[in-house]
């Protein structure tokens, strides 16, 4: 059995679990408030942040990009699920555009705003906790818009965004996002190709875990779990 040290808003963590659960991998999620620092927990990974994933009697596995890659290595299957091209060159595609929604887009806006608005809550101030930041929240306003129109170019051009089928790339922008749609900060009406393709991805029998959940004292946005939004 795999263990995912986790936080449920963390759209790094999400990108993880939409992987699991796009190829029926069964896990089983600790919440890590990673923030306290647990020394537990920095034994699985000095660096101190999630997502890390762990199976019996191997290496904990830790960061969002490095889990992707064990997963496809290790229990992905090879053929038309893959979530990885065979060709070097798609792959190329795929494995750059996970990495703009995992650095870019997560540095720009999801990080942001799940932090301001959910993590700071439940930390002290010499963790960094305190009222958000007003600042960091009107940045993060602001760049999502670039980000959707990114994507809504992206999708005009091909069936997904990195290609003709779902990938790694796909997963990675729908976790982001859905962190931030969560929270009632996606502008949907800025781009009608991108809410087109995150509907497609957000329809997905691999996304249902994640519309079911709550988190407590942060009530999902009206139109969060709506299939039809």
């Amino acid at each position: 059995m795999l263990t995912l040290f986790q936080q449920p808003l963390c759209p790094l963590s999400r990108y993880v679990r939409l992987i699991l659960n796009e190829y029926g991998i069964e896990v089983r999620l600790l919440e890590e408030r990673f923030w306290e620092r647990r020394e537990e927990f920095l034994l699985l990974n000095p660096a101190g942040q999630i997502p890390v994933l762990v199976a019996d009697g191997q290496p904990p596995v830790p960061g969002a990009a490095i889990i992707a890659e064990y997963i496809e290595e290790i229990h992905a299957g090879r053929g038309a699920e893959h979530l990885l091209p065979d060709k070097p060159s798609e792959r190329v595609e795929v494995r750059r555009l996970a990495a703009w929604f995992n650095d870019k887009f997560h540095e720009e806006v999801s990080g942001p705003l799940v932090t301001e608005r959910v993590f700071k809550r439940h930390m002290t101030r010499e963790q960094g906790g305190g009222p958000p930041d007003t600042e960091a929240l009107r940045a993060a306003r602001h760049n999502i818009r670039y980000h959707l129109a990114y994507i809504g170019w992206l999708v005009q051009t091909r069936d997904w965004l990195a290609g003709d089928r779902l990938s790694l790339a796909d997963l990675a922008a729908a976790a982001h996002l859905s962190s931030a749609d969560y929270l009632g900060e996606v502008p949907w009406n800025a781009d009608e190709a991108a809410k087109h393709w995150y509907a497609r991805v957000k329809s997905r029998p691999s996304f249902r875990p994640l519309l079911a959940e709550t988190v407590a004292g942060v009530p999902a946005a009206k139109t969060y779990a709506d299939l039809d939004f």
